[in-house]
């Protein structure tokens, strides 16, 4: 499907946003990241009033966090409202999570991957030498769901559930594809996450054109890890709030604020309506359940992504990139390579295309 920036300001301007859907969680447990502001935290918030055993609340910040609970709390009624420390731009803070979550998560039906940051300025590497864009967005927003899948499969099991992995994307990944450069260096995501190109002062083209990839390779994440988990009692989708007022683009600078904010003032919705979108991939249940299963949500429905990623070449690329990311990842935390080995499988063949 194609989709351009006019299209985006007919859906935010003249279309109705749907309502919430709403769901009963009893005794299940919903873990949201970056949850402390925002979209995520509006998205917690609708999750407590939905009768579940727990909400999560995973963010870096425990002050903000707490705050954040708190307020959903009065807001709600809901008392079970807990806060995990939560890192993205750390994979020891990613692993530290996974762990504790083994040790004292219990069942987990519902994860929602929300957290995420863009270019502001200056790309720079984090400790773990990583562009620290792609690494928030993707890297460790990929091994988190890697390493808490089978604790999600393991409470389909136990609970005869069906859990499900939200994984945030943009409608900007309409306007991007990954550099051919990238796709036939030798280690792609070494080429995308550690290039001079990405470091240092960030043009506003750059900047803009990094944060559309990241939110590509989100989408790709969740195709290739659906399309690896058929069969298998678990949801994974992939969803565009909107264009909504939101504190990620807090630290923007020079021209890039004052063309957010004038795209603020002239389409964007608030945190709270964009919420709803990552509410339906959680709880909707369409009838077919199996169309939610790596589906792209976007104004209330399943829809097309882009042209790209279901051509012949975005379907090559997202493989290549899959085998990339478990190679990496798996350096990163060895049990990488043994939940691909013990819950995955290869993708049906019209998906492997090289």
């Amino acid at each position: 499907m194609k989709y351009t920036l006019w299209n985006m300001f007919i859906d935010q301007t003249f279309k109705s946003i749907p309502g919430v859907v709403t769901k009963n969680l009893e005794g299940r447990t919903v873990v949201v990241t970056g949850a402390n502001g925002g979209i995520g935290f509006e998205t917690a918030k609708h999750f407590a009033k939905m009768n579940p055993a727990r909400v999560i609340i995973a963010c870096r910040n425990q002050k903000f966090g707490d705050e954040a609970a708190t307020k959903i709390k009065q807001d709600t009624g809901f008392s079970n409202v807990e806060v995990w420390l939560l890192d993205l731009a750390s994979f020891a803070s990613v692993n530290a999570f996974a762990e504790k979550y083994e040790k004292e998560g219990g069942r987990l039906d519902i994860l929602v991957e929300n957290a995420a940051t863009i270019p502001n300025g200056k790309m720079v590497l984090t400790d773990d030498g990583w562009e620290s864009v792609f690494q928030v967005n993707n890297l460790s927003t990929s091994l988190l769901a890697l390493l808490l899948l089978p604790r999600m499969l393991e409470t389909a099991k136990t609970h005869q559930t069906t859990p499900r992995l939200v994984v945030v994307s943009s409608g900007v990944h309409f306007w991007t594809k990954i550099d051919d450069s990238v796709i036939k260096s030798e280690n792609p995501l070494k080429a995308f996450g550690t290039s001079p190109k990405y470091l240092g002062r960030a043009t506003n083209s750059i900047a803009a054109k990094r944060y559309y990839d990241t939110k590509l390779l989100n989408l790709f994440f969740a195709r290739a890890l659906a399309d690896r988990l058929r069969g298998q009692p678990i949801i994974v989708n992939s969803v565009d709030p909107g264009y909504a007022y939101s504190n990620l683009r807090r630290n923007l600078k020079g021209i890039m604020a004052i063309v957010d904010w004038l795209m603020e003032k002239a389409v964007a919705i608030t945190s709270e309506q964009a919420s709803r979108q990552l509410i339906y991939a959680a709880v909707h249940d369409p009838p077919v359940a199996n169309d939610l299963r790596g589906a792209y949500i976007m104004q209330g429905k399943i829809s097309e992504p882009s042209d790209y990623v279901i051509s012949r070449e975005g379907i090559s690329v997202q493989n290549i990139l899959w085998d990339n990311l478990i190679e990496e990842l798996t350096k990163v935390n060895p049990d990488v390579a043994q939940v691909v080995k013990e819950h995955l499988r290869e993708p049906p063949t019209n998906t492997r295309v090289y």
